[in-house]
Formats: C-alpha cells, structure tokens, sequence
C-alpha cells in the first residue's frame, strides 16, 4: 500500500461494542465497500486507548508523540484481488491536540476534533490481588465525558470466530472523500490479547456530540466490552480506491 506514513503504539484500548440497525449506517458506507457482520449482527465500537512513541514519515513530533483518542467506528469490507479487506469507518475521533486533528483531516480526511483529554490505566496484578481499570475521559461544551472498563486476570488471544476477533481484525482504513471517491489504507498490527471487561461504561452526551441516530444505540448496554494490551502498529498511506 506505498510508503508508511506514521509509526506508533497503541496500547491499553477499551473496546465498547453495540449492536446497531444497519439502517443507522447505510448513509455512511464509503464507495466501493459493504458493511461488514458477524453473525448477521452489525456494530459500532466507542475505542479509547494511548497513542505512545508516535513517527510520521519516521520522525518524532516534539510534544506529540504520547497522546490519548477515543473513536466511535463501524466495520465494512470489500472485495479486493487478494480476497475480502475488512476495515472501519470512523464516524467521529478525538485527540487532545488541535495539530494532530488538523494533520489527520488534511492527510485523510478524518473527522478528527480535538478536546482537553485525561486517561487513567491501572493494569492487573494477580500476585497482589488487583484489579485492572482504565478510562479516558474528554471535556466538550464545558460536560466531562468518559469511556472505562474493569477486568482481571491475563489476557488471552480472542478464540477463532469470536466477537473479539472480529472486532480487532479488521486492519483497513476507508475513508469518503469530498468528490464521493473513496480512500483507502492499511494498517498493520499483530492480533491482539485481551480481557474480558467484569465492568463497563459509557458517561457521554451522544445525541450532542455524536449525533441523534447514535443516542439509542449507545445508550444500550454494549454486546460485548474488553480491553485489549495493543502492540506497535504502522499505518500506511492511503490511495484511492480504484471503480
């Protein structure tokens, strides 16, 4: 897929998962791809995590390499010469700083914004009898929002055909353009261990900061909620996808 563009790690990813009508997101489906199912069921996630030793073009940005997102996202595929391409589209991504969300929508066309944002991550330890919790939280119109999970024990890779596979799987990136063509990346990551969430929330204005068609949706419990240790990840470049 040409020339890496950003080098970085992901780590600590709170992955909240909801069932949705696939009527809320058939407007949104990017040229050239279908939703994607498990199940006959469709999702959206809302994904918290730390963005940490962050390269563009293999060069470390002063003050920008350690940050926190959060994303809300759907799954789409299409068929490609080399068989299906599972990927997402993100419906809305946030980031704390104003430059890094003016670099993503100029490179990509992503709807990045950028809101003050905190995390908290306290990692398992079974020898002392502690319990895992992470959150990441982001402040819009003057409301603290925030996204967290609770969980214990190690993490195991998700079992094949699973809902957790399914999930963290899906390593393209689809993006509509402004003409209604379509952009396309990659981005590479091996699977990911997880834990199974014992708790999970979701504290966020979503008819004000996502918008009505999400506020039901979301307001449900999720299907499924874990947390995922991450890895080193690169994204490449993207092309457009040719009709």
């Amino acid at each position: 897929m040409g020339r890496r563009f950003l080098s970085a790690e992901w780590r600590n990813l709170v992955m909240l998962n909801y069932e949705v009508d696939p009527s809320v997101l058939r407007s949104r489906v990017p040229n050239g791809t279908e939703l994607d199912a498990w199940g006959g069921r469709y999702f959206v996630s809302v994904v918290g995590f730390l963005f940490l030793h962050t390269r563009v073009l293999g060069l470390p940005i002063p003050f920008h390499r350690h940050f926190e997102e959060i994303n809300l996202r759907f799954y789409v595929r299409r068929e490609a010469k080399d068989g299906w391409r599972r990927g997402v589209v993100f419906v809305k991504e946030i980031v704390p700083r104003a430059v890094i969300a003016a670099v993503a929508r100029w490179v990509y066309n992503e709807n990045y914004v950028a809101c003050p944002m905190r995390s908290r991550v306290q990692l398992p330890d079974g020898a002392r009898g502690i319990a895992g919790s992470v959150e990441y939280s982001w402040t819009s119109r003057s409301r603290r929002n925030a996204i967290g999970a609770e969980f214990h024990g190690v993490p195991r890779f998700p079992a094949s055909g699973s809902e957790e596979e399914f999930i963290t799987k899906h390593s393209w990136g689809y993006v509509p353009q402004r003409d209604g063509s379509t952009l396309e990346y990659q981005v590479k990551h091996p699977q990911w261990r997880v834990w199974r969430a014992s708790a999970a929330k979701l504290d966020c204005d979503v008819r004000g900061f996502y918008g009505e068609q999400y506020q039901q949706v979301l307001y449900d419990l999720p299907s499924s909620a874990f947390v995922a240790e991450g890895s080193a990840i690169e994204v490449f470049k993207g092309e457009i996808m040719q009709a």
